[in-house]
């Protein structure tokens, strides 16, 4: 049995199909990790969900901010932006179970034997396991709850942007979420700037990306993640792993195997 967590797929099922062709992925034995933004940019979003949604519980899955927008979107408190290919499952037969499913998903996934903890954007600096587990289940637990659209109003924002256990309410929840689904450069005390989105040399006076700061999480924990495709997959750091290579922007769908680390690649443009 082997497992692969896959980078973001952003809707680009096609090269999907041909990295599990690559990788030889066997289903009856093979387990699936998809580190979130499934959907969205790509022109096979709808295809895309219903495969990964396929796969029962032979896949682990964790929410993106592409996803978590298609959410919003779908209780009309958020509008579709231009660029936005998620049409085709908000039009679908089978539109409310394919959302359902998706808003059951976690933030977070941890697999001790492996000790592999997977997000969508990383851990904070800030952040034990421990703290990490316990705070992504808040948000988990708000968007699998009759309140789901309490949060979802007020879930765009990028304030507070520094982490403390006295936030409360919609505030400390937003909070979670920037950090699991959005982060891409901190401080050393983990306060976010969320506005810069470029490569991992462009940050801000004081700021840098997330995992060049000394890490809470016990030193032989692996971080897996996407999120962030100026990275080209690459941190330099051996314990936090990279994995959006920009499919949808023309580079290539990535999947590692986490046995041994090994890497495997499909471009996405496919002829």
């Amino acid at each position: 049995m082997s497992t692969y967590v896959i980078g973001d797929i952003q809707g680009c099922f096609t090269p999907l199909l041909k990295l599990l062709e690559q990788i030889q992925y066997n289903p009856n034995n093979d387990e699936l990790w998809f580190a979130g933004d499934l959907i969205n940019r790509g022109d096979e979003s709808l295809e895309t969900l219903r495969f990964i949604r396929s796969l029962g519980n032979k896949s682990k899955v964790i929410l993106g901010n592409h996803d978590l927008h298609l959410i919003a979107v779908s209780y009309g408190f958020a509008d579709l932006k231009r660029g936005d290919t998620v049409h085709s499952i908000l039009n679908a037969s089978d539109r409310d179970d394919l959302l359902n499913w998706l808003r059951s998903q976690p933030l977070c996934h941890y697999d001790p034997s492996l000790n592999v903890v997977m997000t969508h954007a990383g851990v904070p600096p800030c952040w034990t396991l421990d703290d990490t587990l316990r705070l992504s289940k808040e948000v988990e637990t708000m968007l699998q709850s009759d309140q789901v659209e309490d949060f979802l109003q007020v879930m765009y924002g990028n304030k507070p942007s520094q982490w403390s256990e006295a936030l409360t309410g919609m505030d400390r929840l937003r909070a979670i979420t920037n950090y699991l689904t959005r982060m891409r450069f901190c401080r050393a005390d983990s306060k976010l700037d969320l506005k810069s989105k470029e490569g991992p040399n462009t940050a801000r006076s004081g700021y840098a990306p997330w995992f060049t700061f000394p890490s809470q999480l016990p030193p032989d924990t692996r971080v897996v993640f996407g999120h962030w495709a100026a990275l080209e997959g690459v941190t330099e750091h051996s314990h936090f792993h990279a994995l959006d290579t920009g499919c949808v922007w023309g580079g290539t769908l990535t999947a590692m195997r986490l046995e041994d680390n090994t890497r495997f690649s499909t471009p996405c443009n496919l002829t």
